[in-house]
């Protein structure tokens, strides 16, 4: 259920986008929905919560200057640049937690749940970083390479794939290295 809530904004951009006529005024109805979608998804957080997680606030901070610039210029260029900016501050913060604080990112969100080595927890967070840097470089790849049905399409489904095989293969590193780390205490 979290991971629909957090992937609200983009399908409501994939399925705007999908139920227009024309690519180019689909893209600006969408930017349009997206930015509403996110402003109601942070609303609805507040609400809850009575907090919104920083990372909802940029995406907000990025749709609305991106999204904004693409609806006032009429260019889906700015909103084609936000999943790469989304991904790139995420990969500066897991760099970044490297050197700030004692724990990096990856181990702040997990320890509670396994005790591992350092080492590995640095593995895991910089194999993040590497991760985030790709698939904002896939993104541009796409964008500025295919049409635009073809990078709504890769935002969605190829970006959210990704994501999924990229996490898949995380959980395997993070047992094989929790099982090797208790077959030695054995």
């Amino acid at each position: 259920m979290k991971l629909l809530f957090d992937l609200f904004p983009v399908i409501v951009f994939f399925t705007v986008f999908k139920l227009a006529d024309d690519p180019h005024q689909g893209v600006l109805t969408a930017t349009a929905a997206a930015i509403v979608a996110t402003l109601i998804q942070v609303l609805y957080t507040w609400i809850k919560h009575r907090r919104v997680q920083p990372m909802l606030l940029v995406t907000l901070a990025l749709i609305v200057i991106l999204g904004g610039a693409t609806l006032l210029l009429q260019d889906e260029r700015f909103i084609k640049w936000k999943p790469t900016a989304v991904n790139w501050l995420f990969a500066m913060a897991f760099l970044g937690s490297e050197f700030i604080g004692s724990k990096n990112l990856t181990q702040r969100m997990m320890a509670g749940h396994m005790n591992l080595p350092e080492a590995v927890w640095t593995r895991v967070n910089l194999s993040w970083v590497i991760f985030f840097l790709a698939l904002g470089t896939a993104n541009l790849y796409v964008a500025f390479n295919f049409a635009t049905e073809v990078w709504v399409n890769f935002k969605l489904f190829g970006m959210l794939g990704l994501t999924l095989v990229f996490v898949f293969l995380q959980a395997l590193y993070l047992t094989r290295q929790a099982d090797s780390l208790h077959g030695k205490e054995r």
